[in-house]
C-alpha cells in the first residue's frame, strides 16, 4: 500500500491549480485574437460608409475639425442621403456638428428627415450626452447612436446605455496626436485613444469609430499606424475615419481588416469627386477579391 506524504499531495494540487490557470490564460491570450481575425477574414467585405455632416441644417465638411473652415456641399442633406444610397451605400454616418459643439441635439429635424427618406440604417453622433438624447434618436428610427464626449466624462453612462440598447451603442474616439478630443473637437484631454478604446470595449460598446482629427477633411490618407495600434487594443470592430482620399487609401485599409478594422467612413473625397462611392464599394466591398484591379493605385476601373 502506497502512503503519500500530505505535503506532497498539497504540492501536487497547487501545481495542478497553477497549470489550469496557465492554460486558461493562454486560451484567452491566444484563442480570442485568432477568433477575432478569423471572423474578420470570413466577412469578405469592408463597409464603405458615406458621412453626412450637418451644420445649421446644411451638408458640410470641416477641415481638421475647424468650424471656421467649413465648406457647404449641399443645402439639402436628404438629397445627399438619397444620392449615396442610390450609389450603393448600405449605412449612412450622420454627425450633428452643432450638437457636438453645444452638447445637445440641434439638427434633429434633418436627421429625422434623412432616416425617413432612405431604406438603409443610419448611425448618428454629435451632442449625445444623456440617456434622453440617445433614446430619442433610437425612437426616431436611428439604428446606432455614437457616443463621444461622455465616453471620457461619464463612462458609467456608456455602460448603462450599452446594457439598455445592446448592439446599438458605438463610441467615437477622435484623437489629436493619440490623445482624445472632446466637445466637438474643441478640447483635448490627456486620455490616450487606445486606453479609452479598451475601456469602452469592456463596457459593452458594439464598435469603435476612430477619427484622426489632423487627417480629417485633408485628403491626406488614413493614419494606418494609429489604426493598427487601436485595433490591437480591442476585440470589437473598428471603423476608420479621417483622411481617406482615394481608392488606394481604402485598399491600404484591407491590410488592417484581419485586426478588426471592418469599415471606413468617407467624407470630403466623395463630395469633391476624388472618389466615386460606387467604385469604392466595388474595390473593398462584396466580391472585392475579384474586383481589385492589378494597379492598386488606380482610382477607376475599366
Amino acid at each position: 500500500m502506497m502512503i503519500c506524504n500530505r505535503k506532497e499531495v498539497t504540492k501536487v494540487d497547487t501545481m495542478n491549480e497553477h497549470l489550469v490557470t496557465y492554460f486558461v490564460l493562454m486560451t484567452l491570450v491566444i484563442i480570442k485574437p485568432i477568433k477575432k481575425r478569423l471572423k474578420s477574414l470570413l466577412r469578405k467585405i469592408m463597409n464603405v460608409i458615406p458621412a453626412i455632416d450637418l451644420l445649421e441644417g446644411r451638408c458640410v465638411r470641416l477641415y481638421q475639425g475647424d468650424y471656421a473652415r467649413s465648406q457647404t456641399f449641399n443645402e439639402n442633406p436628404v438629397e445627399v442621403a438619397r444620392q449615396w444610397v442610390d450609389e450603393g451605400a448600405t449605412l449612412l454616418h450622420l454627425v450633428d456638428l452643432d450638437g457636438a459643439k453645444v452638447g445637445h441635439a440641434v439638427n434633429q429635424k434633418a436627421i429625422e428627415a434623412i432616416v425617413k427618406a432612405v431604406d438603409v440604417p443610419c448611425q448618428v453622433g454629435g451632442g449625445l450626452r444623456d440617456r434622453a438624447s440617445v433614446s430619442t434618436l433610437i425612437n426616431l428610427g436611428v439604428k446606432r447612436a455614437i457616443l463621444g464626449t461622455v465616453a471620457v466624462e461619464k463612462p458609467q453612462l456608456v455602460a448603462e446605455l450599452c446594457g439598455e440598447f445592446p448592439g446599438q451603442i458605438l463610441v467615437g474616439i477622435d484623437a489629436r496626436n493619440g490623445k482624445v478630443a472632446t466637445r466637438g473637437w474643441l478640447e483635448t484631454s490627456e486620455v490616450l485613444a487606445t486606453d479609452l478604446a479598451h475601456q469602452m470595449a469592456q463596457l459593452g460598446a458594439a464598435e469603435i469609430i476612430y477619427t484622426d482629427i489632423q487627417r480629417d477633411g485633408t485628403l491626406s490618407g488614413p493614419n494606418l499606424e494609429a489604426l493598427r495600434e487601436l485595433a490591437n487594443a480591442v476585440a470589437i470592430p473598428v471603423i476608420a475615419s479621417g483622411g481617406v482620399s482615394s481608392i488606394a487609401d481604402l485598399l491600404s485599409l484591407l491590410a488592417l481588416e484581419p485586426l478588426g478594422v471592418t469599415g471606413a467612413i468617407v467624407g470630403r473625397a466623395i463630395y469633391t469627386g476624388d472618389i466615386s462611392l460606387k467604385e469604392a464599394i466595388r474595390a473593398v466591398g462584396q466580391g472585392r477579391w475579384q474586383d481589385v484591379p492589378p494597379d492598386l493605385g488606380s482610382s477607376s476601373f475599366a
